[in-house]
C-alpha cells in the first residue's frame, strides 16, 4: 500500500472503530424524555453492574471511590465533597456515559413508573421508568447515612445522584417520587446517561 492508501485505511477502521462504539452505547442505554438511561447502576467505577436487578455501589457526591451496598463499612469518609459540578475526573460512569443533570433527573420523574418487586423473574424492589419497550428500572438499593455511612431503606427506596450541587453541604439527587437535596457525603446509588 502507497502512503494515500494506508491513510485511507487507517481512517477507515477509525471510523469503524468509533461507529462500534457509538452501538455498543446505544445497546447499554433506553431513551426516555429524550435523554438515554443506562440500563443498569455503577458498580465499580468505570463498570456497570452486572444486571439491571443488581444494586451496583454508592458513591459518595462528586467522588469516585465505591461503597458496598450491603453491610457495614469500615473508614467511611464523613467530610463534604466540594465543587460545584460533578468534575468529569470524578464520574465513576463508563466511557460514553456520565452522571445525570438535575434537569435530566426530572425529566425522568416526571415519565411514567411503576413499583415492582420482582424484576427479571428476580425478587428485588424497585422502580420500572419509562413505558412501552423505553423501560429501565432501578433498584431499590436505599443510601448509606452521610456522618457513618449505614445502610438505610434498603428494598424500601431508591436514591440516585445528579451531577448538580444545592449549595457547598447538599447536592441534588432524585428519590422514587421526586427531586430534592442530600448530603453531599451520603452514600446513593448512580444511574449514568449517554454523552
Amino acid at each position: 500500500m502507497n502512503r494515500l492508501q494506508t491513510t485511507v485505511f487507517l481512517l477507515l477502521c477509525t471510523a469503524a472503530v468509533q461507529a462500534q462504539t457509538v452501538s455498543n452505547v446505544k445497546t447499554e442505554c433506553v431513551q426516555i424524555g429524550g435523554v438515554c438511561w443506562a440500563t443498569r447502576n455503577v458498580a465499580k467505577p468505570g463498570k456497570f453492574a452486572a444486571k439491571p436487578e443488581k444494586a451496583g455501589k454508592f458513591y459518595q457526591w462528586n467522588r469516585n471511590k465505591a461503597w458496598s451496598s450491603k453491610g457495614k463499612v469500615k473508614s467511611w469518609d464523613s467530610s463534604y465533597p466540594t465543587g460545584s459540578e460533578w468534575e468529569k475526573a470524578n464520574d465513576p460512569c463508563p466511557a460514553g456515559f456520565r452522571v445525570p443533570t438535575q434537569t435530566e433527573l426530572q425529566t425522568l420523574v416526571a415519565a411514567r413508573s411503576t413499583w415492582t418487586t420482582n424484576y427479571n423473574g428476580t425478587s428485588v424492589a424497585g422502580r420500572v421508568f419509562g413505558s412501552g419497550e423505553n423501560t429501565v428500572f432501578f433498584p431499590a438499593a436505599g443510601y448509606r447515612y452521610d456522618n457513618v455511612g449505614t445502610l438505610h431503606h434498603a428494598g424500601v427506596g431508591g436514591f440516585y445522584w445528579s451531577s448538580a450541587e444545592f449549595n457547598s453541604n447538599f447536592a441534588y439527587y432524585v428519590s422514587f417520587g421526586s427531586v430534592s437535596h442530600f448530603t453531599r457525603n451520603g452514600g446513593l446509588s448512580i444511574r449514568c446517561v449517554a454523552e
